[in-house]
Formats: structure tokens, C-alpha cells, sequence
């Protein structure tokens, strides 16, 4: 539980009438959503509602055009993408935003060198970098690729690269967890393994999904809230929101259209 404007919450991110425009052209009207602390909550909502927007102002990577975003209870409205990431917050991207040259021991090295404020060189402390590593051989074993450590992270299969970068979200032990889309291009098989990844990584912690995969979504949220042309259409539990007529009406529409 936290405190955020004098008033106790059991919130961990509240987002406050936030607005966003992109020199004109308006994206996002007035959301407004509450996650709770230790939440599963996926963001529902057709191509060009505004999810990987709410994303981006979330983490600082877009400025708010009005609004408000609290993260425990600071208000991270306007700071910067590393500040937000120091704050306990981590992100994945809808498109794999790996080191594909690297190694996948090295691309989750990096991340634990950044969490640990160490700039790797070779003049490096020797104790120091071995307890890197073994925080790096963690991740690894926790997302299933420590067998597969030394090979270049571009010559993983795709199933392997979104768990790589999941290792890469959760290295620098945030408290709160987005990922966007993170199962999108996977076959069923690969889905299903993400699943249990995911619910694996984030026990103890909160999260919040972007997905369009129903099954995915109603396999691990405990919340939904959908939006829709930039408006929070529905929120509330998955059995609330799957029932909801206007959501019904909405999915409907988006269907007819893409007959």
C-alpha cells in the first residue's frame, strides 16, 4: 500500500485523465486506470487503440499532453525512461528489442551491469563481475535459456528471443512488469510456453499485458480494461469484462469492418 496525494492506496500505478497528442492528432482521451499492487492486468483493444501509447507515456519514452501517472507514490508524469526504469519499473516491446549480434549470456549481462550500476571494462573488479554472472546464470536458468548461453542471441528461434527479452525485463528486478504483445507471431506451442513463463516471472510482482491472443490474456489476467479509439470502453475482472455489451458491441464492429 502506498500513499499518493495525502491518501492511502492499494494501487502501484494510478493513470489520471491522461491525454496524449501527436502534434494534432489526438490518440488517447482521458484514461484513466488503476492497477493494484501484485495485479495481473491485460490492456485489451483493436490495432490503433492507444495501448503501445499508454505504454510509452507510462515509461517516460512519450510526454503526457494532460494528466497525471503515479507510480507507488511518486508521480512519474515527465521523467525520463531511465529515471522510471530506476523507479522499479520494466518494459518489453511489441517487436524484439534484443542484442542480436551479442551473445544471449551477454545481452542479459548488460541488463545486470545497468541494475547494478557497473560499467563492464577491463578494469572491472574480478569478485564483482563473478557475482554478475551469477546473477546473469539466474536469469537465465529463470527464463529457460541457460543452455543455450553462449550462442549469438540471432540464432535463437523466435519463441527463444521473446523469452530472452523477457529475461531483459525482468534483470533489472522491477517491481512492476509491461510487456507488449509478447506472444505476437508465436506458434500455439510457443504460446503455451509463454504463458508459463510469464507466470512464473511475474509471482510476486506486478503486471500488466498488452495481447490480442484471448486465450493468453484470459489464461493470466485477473483484470482487463479494454480501450477503445483511445477511451477506457471496459474494466474490471475478465468474467465483467468478457460479458460486457459494449465491449460485445465494439469487438462486433471491428469484425464487421474487417470482413
Amino acid at each position: 500500500m502506498s500513499v499518493i496525494d495525502g491518501k492511502k492506496t492499494d494501487y502501484i500505478l494510478k493513470i489520471e485523465n491522461v491525454y496524449k497528442d501527436f502534434d494534432g492528432l489526438e490518440v488517447l482521451f482521458g484514461i484513466d486506470i488503476n492497477v493494484r499492487y501484485g495485479a495481473r492486468h491485460a490492456i485489451l483493444g483493436p490495432n490503433g487503440a492507444g495501448k503501445s501509447t499508454l505504454f510509452n507515456l507510462i515509461t517516460g519514452k512519450h510526454s503526457v499532453s494532460k494528466g497525471k501517472i503515479f507510480f507507488k507514490e511518486k508521480k512519474i508524469t515527465g521523467i525520463s525512461p531511465h529515471r522510471v526504469n530506476r523507479a522499479g519499473l520494466s518494459r518489453s516491446f511489441q517487436i524484439t528489442n534484443i542484442f542480436r549480434t551479442m551473445t544471449v549470456f551477454e545481452n542479459v549481462r548488460n541488463a545486470v551491469l545497468a541494475k547494478n550500476g557497473i560499467l563492464y571494462n577491463i578494469y572491472s573488479s574480478l569478485a564483482r563481475m563473478d557475482g554478475i554472472n551469477r546473477q546473469t546464470d539466474e536469469i537465465l536458468d529463470e527464463i529457460g535459456l541457460l543452455d543455450r548461453k553462449n550462442l549469438i542471441a540471432g540464432e535463437l528461434s523466435y519463441g527463444e528471443q521473446r523469452a530472452l527479452e523477457i529475461g531483459l525485463t525482468i534483470a533489472t528486478d522491477p517491481e512492476l512488469i509491461l510487456l507488449d504483445e509478447p506472444t505476437a507471431g508465436m506458434s500455439s506451442e510457443e504460446t503455451r510456453a509463454a504463458i508459463k513463463l510469464i507466470a512464473h516471472v511475474a509471482k510476486g510482482k506486478t503486471l500488466m499485458i498488452i495481447e490480442h491472443d484471448m486465450d493468453v490474456v484470459f489464461s493470466l489476467a485477473d483484470h482487463i480494461s479494454v480501450i477503445y479509439y483511445g477511451k477506457v470502453l471496459a474494466s474490471g475482472p475478465p468474467d465483467q469484462v468478457r460479458n460486457d455489451q459494449k465491449v460485445k458491441d465494439a469487438y462486433l464492429g471491428e469484425e464487421r469492418r474487417e470482413r
